[in-house]
């Protein structure tokens, strides 16, 4: 597993390797486009509160209410309550593909994108004994299929998911 060093300043969100252990790592390895963002933040943060935190942003509220206008596709609070403890098979416009412990797989109702979570705990600095933990925050984009089912590229359109540090950078859920 890609581990990052205890070192780096906490807070600070940017690019990296996904982790060997990753659900997402299939994809990349399968010839999607894939990305990963890290964040080290203090304490210890379980993956549940992760996810609940994640989908429950202001950032992400918007999201939520763009894609109920577009795609009929609902989520409340609750719901992503529900998501974090494993309690949901569907997420507004995403689907379970692959949950644990420590991580979470959602595919959107095209098939072509997924979205990816994992909170890790990270290994103590020397001489402190407080607790930080890894959130990665990752993404994949799937090749179209041609109609014999083999790729045929990312689409004329595609210029790679922008994912961004905003949906890492705000961990309290938002106030309905």
């Amino acid at each position: 597993m890609t581990r990052q060093s205890s070192q780096a300043p906490l807070g600070s969100v940017r690019p990296c390797g996904i982790p060997t252990t990753a659900f997402l790592l299939k994809y990349q390895d399968g010839g999607a486009f894939a990305d990963c963002y890290v964040v080290r933040v203090e304490g210890a943060v379980t993956q549940s509160g992760f996810v609940k935190a994640f989908y429950t942003t202001r950032l992400f509220k918007i999201e939520r209410t763009l894609l109920e206008w577009v795609a009929r596709k609902t989520a409340t609070d609750e719901d992503a309550q529900r998501l974090a403890d494993g309690g949901a098979a569907t997420f507004s416009a995403w689907r379970v593909e692959e949950q644990g412990p420590d991580q979470l797989l959602l595919a959107d109702f095209t098939g072509r994108t997924r979205s990816w979570l994992m909170a890790v705990p990270s290994p103590q600095d020397a001489g402190s004994t407080a607790a930080a933990t890894w959130l990665y925050f990752g993404s994949a984009v799937v090749p179209r299929r041609s109609r014999t089912g083999e790729s045929s590229g990312m689409g004329w359109g595609f210029h790679g998911p922008q994912a961004t540090s905003e949906h890492l950078e705000d961990l309290e859920p938002a106030a309905d």
